[in-house]
């Protein structure tokens, strides 16, 4: 610790105060009365005068004017900003275009557009073009972060000629958030993108070693006589879907065959100029592409993206206890999130008591949801979500006897989120809380799940010097959760805390509790500006802190602090064009003062003259002890090892583009592991991308996980005896993407994820005693028969014989989807989509890639093909 204390003063006595503020541009915009024709062809009035130029490069020279000329012009009318540009090209036949669907990732040239209309230095949207009309979209926030998954309703075109290419822009008021005034300033800056010299040029460029984006912005000036317009936009939908599955012999519930529709709104509605309001009735929250297939042999569960278009747009405002920082390191940190939208609308989590055919359903019902986001006066951002979702029950069939169980009880979630920034973006500070309540008629539900969860949490930031280099940034929650005592009792038992472990002082298992509560917190400092470069930070998960209810957290009892030192060059050289290195220290201790993780490593991260790049890692994990291997039993040491990876891939503009990824590992216990990861882009036309990553894992661990069993003869480890295994897991499975569009609004999309994944389990061993990595093996003791190991643990001793089911494993899965997506008019969309899943799980433990892949492509598939149609309304 006095290392620690020891590297924060240093640090801080080093913070420069002696920046001073740059002085910001102009860019003039023009009200113009004539109709302007959005065609790319720039014929109208409004752009006939010199255009605003000057840009410069940020990439690959960096400060040098641009290779090519821009002109830019910007006007206005009572509805809506016009943005033109004409990108001057010496050779016009080299201009890169492509086709692709909206935000799409293209490598091509583009044309972008940035505003800041709240003017707050921050916040903003962004709208870009490329040469052939393809186009996306996106929000600004924390004055250097982005997100596409914002879709606004605008126009935009482009044409390329024999001077180069051109586009034009109409972003209608309604699409910006901004507050009546009798003159406006905004924000504005513009970027051009030349995809054969990889350059980028900026209106106003950001120096790479400086911070911030948005808060650089040129003001946009004489915009006047304008007033926000009131927002209402109604989206209807339809959605039917024909599902052929897979079922058993008799199953009254599944004939092979299913139908499926729905009818529903969404609603959009501006409260005020700067609220907006996210209804919807009846929704329909599918998601189009398929999660990917995993296997998880830990203890946790898995962490999935959302995918859901009413969930992830606009999610920015939710992000909590990392703004201010334009780095938010972390290594074995275990941050909890508040809000992880996946909870609303997951599949049902009570298990079913009955045997029997049964019909349980695949996700929980959203009745309704709303959300609000927006500015409120005092420029305080404010998110609030509210769901609704419906009593779900299994439908179960036991011997012609039909009946119905709860399986999932009547719940409502909600979520607020605010956050203001002062002192001219100096300082912020923000709030979250977060609700969770259950409404059961079923009350052997309530042993499953807790009756309210509630998660409150504040967070904010400060620079520490007037140039902004320096900022510290963090925050501090707390939770509590309520419920039946038999569901704290499991709560305090599961993977996040194992309360009862039998070595465990920080905390106990208590049978009468019916409430849990906890806290957490982290604060961080990180130097923003500069080639020298550092990030640290300390976080606390107290051992009762709880968030899944709404969000997602998968430790608690644990104490990280991490360190990082690097070194950035970005002027280009004979070799590099740029490169970096990074000195990493972390380590975890839980509330006992036990080091349960250690890690030092060295990063290395570069770019060569010719546009190929890697990045590699390599690092060293003392030995420490683990209180999470044995699953609620006594520590165990973790016998550390070392390990390294490396990454490299070449020139983005190329046809052809490939990268490779591999990482190794290996410990002083014999065990060890290696990951390969080829990938390749192929780009054959300028409407067809095709991508193919393969990855192959191969893990040998001498101690894994099987199975523990209550003994009182096993007084070494406290009446339990813990048992482990060899474990060889091999895994090979590949992702398939294939992009062909055919118009800018017309697109067909494939996704396809073979897996196959084995583990064979054998020298099935006991934990010898506690701190250790010490086993007694079972040798002659252990016998099989019928899929199931029985063990003697002592032989002729007073021990009694256990048994466990054979944990080797075979697993094989294919998922795909196919999309069609048309936005026949703007806002409006008509999706076809096709997607298929088949698995199988015959041999276990065995791999063999040819066998299984054939047993994989023979297996009886699900299949579902859906329509949806959406109306877009603005009234």
């Amino acid at each position: 610790m006095k290392t620690i204390l020891l590297a924060y003063l240093v640090t801080l006595l080093s913070v420069a105060l002696s920046w001073a503020e740059e002085g910001t541009s102009q860019v003039r915009a023009f009200r113009t009365t004539e109709g302007i024709k959005i065609d790319g062809r720039l014929k109208e009035g409004a752009w006939s005068n010199p255009g605003i130029s000057g840009f410069i490069q940020k990439n690959p020279n960096e400060g040098q004017p641009a290779t090519q000329k821009t002109e830019v012009w910007v006007a206005y009318d009572d509805e809506a900003l016009y943005v033109a540009a004409r990108m001057w090209d010496t050779a016009p036949d080299s201009i890169v275009g492509r086709i692709g669907r909206r935000d799409a990732g293209l490598n091509c040239d583009a044309f972008v557009v940035y505003i800041d209309s709240y003017h707050d230095k921050r916040t903003g949207f962004y709208f870009w073009i490329n040469p052939l009309g393809s186009v996306g979209d996106g929000t600004l926030s924390n004055d250097s972060w982005s997100d596409d998954t914002w879709d606004g309703v605008w126009e935009g075109a482009a044409r390329i000629d024999g001077k180069g290419w051109t586009a034009e822009f109409r972003i209608p008021y309604s699409q910006l958030r901004f507050s009546r005034k009798t003159r406006y300033v905004w924000g504005i800056n513009f970027n051009r993108y030349i995809e054969r010299y990889n350059e980028s040029d900026y209106l106003v460029m950001v120096p790479k070693k400086d911070s911030g984006f948005v808060s650089h912005f040129a003001d946009l000036v004489g915009i006047e006589g304008i007033n926000p317009p009131r927002r209402l936009d109604l989206l209807p939908y339809l959605v039917t879907s024909g599902k052929f599955l897979q079922h058993e012999a008799g199953d009254p519930f599944h004939k092979g065959f299913e139908f499926y529709k729905n009818l529903g709104a969404n609603l959009k509605l501006g409260l005020g100029p700067n609220l907006t309001l996210d209804a919807t009735i009846n929704p329909d929250f599918g998601q189009v592409e398929v999660d990917p297939a995993v296997v998880n042999l830990s203890a946790y569960e898995t962490y999935y993206e959302e995918k859901r278009p009413f969930f992830i747009e606009g999610m920015d405002i939710f992000s909590f206890g990392q703004r201010g920082s334009n780095s938010n390191w972390g290594f074995n940190s275990a941050v909890p999130q508040f809000f992880y939208s996946r909870r609303i609308g997951r599949p049902p989590q009570g298990s079913v008591t009955h045997t029997g055919f049964m019909d349980l359903p695949v996700n929980t019902t959203i009745l309704g949801a709303a959300k609000i986001s927006g500015k409120l006066p005092g420029g305080w951002e404010v998110g609030t979500i509210h769901a609704l979702t419906a009593r779900e029950f299994a439908d179960i069939d036991t011997a012609g006897v039909r009946f119905k169980q709860e399986v999932e009880p009547l719940t409502y979630y909600g979520v607020i989120r605010t956050f203001k920034d002062l002192n001219q973006n100096r300082q912020g500070i923000g709030f979250m809380g977060t609700a969770v309540v259950r409404n059961f008629s079923d009350d052997s539900l309530k042993n499953e799940m807790g009756k309210a969860a509630v998660a409150l949490g504040i967070d904010g930031y400060t620079f520490l010097d007037r140039g902004k280099t320096w900022v510290i940034n963090g925050w501090l929650g707390g939770s509590e959760v309520w419920g039946e005592r038999n569901f704290i009792a499991a709560l305090q038992e599961a993977p996040q805390r194992y309360y009862q472990r039998p070595d465990i002082h920080c905390a106990h298992l208590d049978s009468n509790r019916t409430s849990l509560s906890g806290w957490a917190g982290r604060v961080s400092l990180n130097r923003q500006k500069g080639n020298f470069y550092l990030n640290s930070a300390l976080g606390v998960n107290s051992p009762g802190f709880e968030t899944n209810d709404l969000g997602f957290h998968w430790r608690s009892n644990l104490i990280n602090h991490h360190l990082v030192l690097g070194y950035r060059w970005f002027q280009p050289g004979k070799v590099f064009r740029q490169k970096f290195v990074n000195l990493i220290a972390a380590r975890n201790w839980d509330f006992d003062g036990n080091k349960t993780s250690e890690v030092y490593m060295l990063f290395l991260n570069g770019q060569l003259v010719n546009y190929w790049g890697f990045n590699c890692g390599f690092g060293v994990n003392p030995s420490t002890l683990s209180n999470e291997e044995t699953r609620g039993g006594p520590l165990m040491r973790s016998p550390g090892g070392y390990f390294g990876n490396f990454f490299i891939y070449s020139d983005s503009r190329k046809p052809v583009v490939l990268n490779f990824f591999g990482s190794y590992h290996s410990s002083p216990s014999g065990g060890r592991s290696y990951y390969f990861r080829p990938g390749i882009e192929w780009k054959p036309a300028s409407f067809l991308t095709l991508e193919l990553n393969p990855e192959y894992q191969w893990a040998h661990s001498t101690a894994s996980w099987v199975v523990a069993q209550p003994d009182p003869t096993a007084t070494a480890t406290y009446g339990s005896r813990y048992v482990f295994s060899a474990l060889e897991q091999r895994e090979l499975s590949a992702s398939l993407r294939m992009n062909w569009t055919f118009t800018p609004k017309l697109s067909l999309q494939l996704y396809m994820q073979p897996l196959l994944a084995s583990g064979d389990y054998s020298d099935f061993k006991e934990l010898a005693r506690p701190k250790s990595y010490e086993f007694n093996h079972y040798g002659s003791t252990i016998e099989y028969a019928n899929g199931a190991y029985t063990v003697d643990p002592d032989g002729p001793g007073p021990a009694e014989s256990f048994s466990f089911r054979d944990p080797d494993f075979n697993y094989k899965s294919l998922r795909g989807t196919v999309v069609l997506r048309w936005e026949f008019l703007p806002g409006s969309t008509i999706y076809l989509v096709w997607t298929e899943d088949r698995e199988d799980h015959r041999d276990p433990g065995e791999f063999h890639p040819g066998r299984d892949l054939f047993h994989l492509l023979t297996a009886r598939p699900n299949n579902i093909f859906l329509f949806k149609l959406a109306y877009w309304w603005n009234l």
